[in-house]
């Protein structure tokens, strides 16, 4: 067994079990890829995304590129559903793409449940610059034709926009309950193109189950790709990838239901290169949080985290994925286990991993 962070070899951990008669050690994780590169017509698959919806079913969005593994060219909006938590999955469908062979990239993937109505409502972009808005009604199974919602959410002067990558949520608590929750991130035109200078995380909302969106206070400069999670105690918790190249995780709190965000502070347990990585509040009581990311060095060794302390301290860290891993997605399942889709490969196929949180937590039950 690897674990980063924390070591507990396979030996230890059966003589533990055995003088304390504890039941049998958590399965491991099952994997399985559900886009294989090069498959269905599409040269690569990434940018991953993933949901449970109020029925249960499990949906994963990803980026179809049709000709090359660029982030810019002739690029699909793809899902695959499963109705039984991950274990056999619906062939893949093109939920939106446009212009036939031109190269418009159709991305960022940025999926919300709203749990009131059972409405899904899925973010995306047009070649980075247009955001759109689609929803579905009848648990993924088809969707609406893209609403533009560009003018409501991009300040004049942003150029480079992405939703998401990743889920967003819908508060469940405080004066902002039902409020729908997209993370995004753009960059200001005239401060140039390094990301360092130029690039900020914000969110867009509503506050009337998709009626209408506004648009965030963006937070500090250099943020990138973001997801977003609810603490305890009211406030918001924006996760960033982020451009100051100390390797480090960039978090930010919101008062306000993500109108306006803290100063980005980093933080020494939570190792991210510039990657995405995701974030989800797995239960209330207790409280826990989870947190997937490469941990590294580079986009290597893709590493489940936890924190029983509404993110300040992460003591949990185990491995999911030894080799090359990037963008990835987390989801708790209906019956309690967890699900992440990740990158792995160099790219070459999206996986969906399944464990229980048991597997996560077994090492400090026994350290």
């Amino acid at each position: 067994m690897r674990i980063r962070g924390q070591h507990l070899g396979a030996c230890a951990l059966c003589y533990f079990a055995a003088i304390s008669n504890a039941v049998a050690a958590p399965q491991a994780p099952a994997e399985q890829a559900i886009f294989e590169a090069g498959k269905h017509g599409y040269h690569t698959y990434r940018i991953p995304a993933l949901i449970t919806t109020k029925q249960g079913a499990l949906l994963v969005f990803c980026e179809g590129r049709k000709t090359s593994g660029s982030d810019h060219g002739d690029i699909d909006m793809l899902l695959r559903r499963s109705t039984d938590g991950g274990k056999t999955w619906l062939p893949q469908v093109v939920i939106y793409e446009e212009g036939g062979d031109e190269k418009i990239t159709i991305g960022n993937p940025c999926p919300v449940v709203d749990r009131e109505t059972g409405t899904i409502w899925l973010a995306l972009c047009r070649d980075n610059r247009d955001v759109l808005m689609m929803r579905s009604t009848d648990d993924g199974a088809t969707w609406s034709t893209p609403l533009d919602i560009t003018k409501d959410v991009k300040e004049p002067g942003w150029g480079w926009y992405a939703t998401g990558p990743g889920h967003g949520i819908q508060i469940e608590h405080g004066a902002h309950r039902g409020r729908l929750v997209f993370p995004c991130d753009h960059r200001v035109d005239e401060r140039g193109r390094d990301w360092q200078k130029s690039g900020r995380s914000h969110v867009i909302y509503s506050d009337d189950h998709g009626k209408t969106f506004q648009l965030g206070q963006p937070t500090d400069w250099a943020m990138n790709e973001c997801e977003a999670v609810e603490l305890a105690n009211g406030r918001l918790l924006l996760s960033m990838r982020n451009y100051h190249g100390k390797n480090q995780r960039a978090f930010a709190t919101s008062d306000d239901g993500g109108a306006s965000w803290s100063e980005a502070r980093h933080h020494e347990q939570v190792y991210c290169p510039t990657c995405q990585s995701a974030i989800l509040r797995y239960s209330w009581e207790p409280s826990l949080i989870l947190y997937s990311g490469p941990g590294g060095p580079g986009r290597n060794h893709l590493t489940i985290r936890a924190s029983r302390d509404d993110g300040q301290t992460w003591p949990i860290a185990r491995e999911l994925h030894e080799h090359g891993s990037a963008y990835s997605d987390l989801a708790r399942l209906s019956e309690g286990a967890i699900g992440c889709l990740y990158e792995a490969g160099g790219y070459k196929r999206i996986v969906f991993a399944r464990f229980s949180i048991d597997w996560l937590t077994e090492t400090s039950k026994n350290d």
